[in-house]
């Protein structure tokens, strides 16, 4: 399910161009790159529910009046999927404030939703690419997390 989040982030929601297709087409399309219907179906209903978020007060943690000084404290299943280095990467995306803490929710939310037994920062990363781009008002947010996914280190690691 996840690399056909990654082929439609990157095919059609990242593009510049403006492609508008019903969903009947994009399955067909998806099918002929090669993935499987039940994947396809998975992925769009995760699509779905990204939308939704920003639509809705279903979450009660969607607000604005969440404190900022808190420490997020993961359930014992947020802390299976998200390993010790993807939770310090969500701390210091809200520290450098690419994230707030509706919008990692949001990511939180959506990284529990992938079906996928192996998930990793680079995956994350995605996550919050598409969260943020799916998110009105967070273009700055956006614009910086596309900096950090694609930055290249700098000099020779030691």
């Amino acid at each position: 399910m996840f690399d056909i989040l990654m082929y439609l982030f990157e095919n059609f929601i990242h593009s510049e161009t403006e492609i508008r297709v019903d969903q009947d087409e994009l399955t067909e399309e998806l099918v002929r790159a090669g993935f499987h219907h039940d994947e396809i179906y998975k992925a769009l209903a995760w699509l779905e529910k990204l939308a939704a978020l920003q639509e809705t007060d279903i979450k009660p943690y969607f607000c604005k009046g969440i404190s900022t000084s808190l420490s997020r404290i993961y359930t014992h299943e947020e802390q299976m999927r998200l390993d010790v280095e993807c939770r310090g990467f969500l701390m210091f995306l809200e520290q450098v404030n690419v994230l707030d803490a509706s919008t990692r929710e949001m990511v939180i939310d959506r990284v529990m939703e992938i079906d996928s037994s192996e998930f990793c920062l680079e995956d994350l990363k995605w996550v919050v690419l598409m969260v943020l781009f799916n998110v009105p008002g967070k273009e700055k947010a956006y614009a910086q997390m596309e900096d950090l996914l694609f930055e290249e280190p700098d000099g020779i690691l030691h």
